[in-house]
């Protein structure tokens, strides 16, 4: 099992809690964005650079991504293509993506962008808080220890 993350727009706050589960866990981490990263020297993290364009990142990590992978994305289409195809998603407010939870995501979203498409102004999401970041490291604890092994001891 791998992370993902669609790290062009993925909030600092968020990255950092990731590294450090990938450090706990012993799980390999792979940051894909637009734009070099910077991350912590570790041989659980990574970062790859794809080019610039519309939804590259999001074409990159779904064709690595394998099912039982877990992805951090808010983009909801990237996330019902991942949950279709048994790859978990997870956005950096903390909810886990599920089949019957990605439709009306997606819904919800087509609808705002038909209005956004006829003027009105929809206004966008807030700005992530605490509880945000919060709720995102208690749903990636869950979600880790539930689907890792628990990391080797070294000497053992």
């Amino acid at each position: 099992m791998q992370i993902w993350v669609d790290a062009d727009a993925c909030p600092v706050v968020i990255k950092e809690i990731l590294y450090r589960a990938a450090e706990r866990m012993k799980v390999d981490l792979i940051l894909v964005a637009n734009s070099a990263l910077h991350t912590p020297p570790s041989r659980h993290i990574r970062s790859m650079q794809v080019p610039q364009g519309f939804d590259v990142a999001d074409k990159e990590i779904a064709r690595r991504a394998d099912p039982g992978d877990l992805v951090v994305t808010a983009d909801i289409p990237l996330a019902a293509e991942l949950v279709e195809r048994g790859v978990h998603a997870l956005n950096p407010r903390g909810e886990l993506y599920t089949r019957d939870n990605v439709r009306e995501r997606l819904r919800v979203r087509d609808m705002l962008d038909e209005l956004r498409g006829s003027g009105i102004h929809t206004g966008g999401p807030s700005a992530l808080g605490q509880a945000d970041r919060q709720a995102f490291a208690i749903a990636l604890d869950l979600f880790l220890t539930r689907h890792c092994p628990a990391p080797q001891q070294g000497g053992q």
